[in-house]
């Protein structure tokens, strides 16, 4: 691909996605992949700030450690579903099972761009979109998860 080509591409765009869950860190689900919004999909290097001795000028900003944000899923309310089912399990018993997660944007043609791999992801909020007789909206789910770290991966 020459410098021209690569100049002339259109950025990707964000509704071709999916959404890979991995029990167990090696076995996917195929039903939970199917997401109307991802969010979170970010981290921060978190800095030290450490005044020098007679320096007020400035100061030296050292990096400490990497934080991340949660992952935050949204889709339609399904019931019955594997991620449902952890989900309540750890809502209600307080068990945690972490799992490795894949989101991946495609292209038109449904084959995939980029991707984040998340590391060790476990619930931390679960909400249910409120309940209105007065609308006509669909029920979503908003799943959040937290995680050991991620990585963005070139596809």
């Amino acid at each position: 691909m020459s410098l021209t080509n690569i100049l002339n591409i259109d950025p990707p765009l964000v509704h071709r996605f999916g959404v890979f869950f991995f029990a167990g860190g090696i076995i996917p689900n195929p039903i939970d992949i199917r997401f109307q919004k991802v969010s979170g999909l970010g981290a921060e290097i978190t800095l030290d700030t450490i005044q020098e001795g007679g320096e007020n000028l400035y100061s030296h900003r050292i990096p400490k450690k990497t934080s991340y944000n949660n992952l935050v899923l949204e889709r339609g309310l399904l019931i019955g579903s594997p991620l449902n089912i952890e989900f309540n399990v750890v809502f209600s018993l307080f068990k945690f099972a972490p799992s490795n997660v894949l989101v991946t944007l495609f292209n038109e043609d449904s084959i995939p761009m980029a991707g984040w791999f998340f590391t060790k992801a476990y619930p931390v909020k679960w909400s249910t979109s409120d309940l209105d007789a007065s609308a006509n909206s669909v029920a979503i789910d908003r799943l959040e998860l937290a995680y050991t770290r991620f990585q963005a991966i070139k596809l």
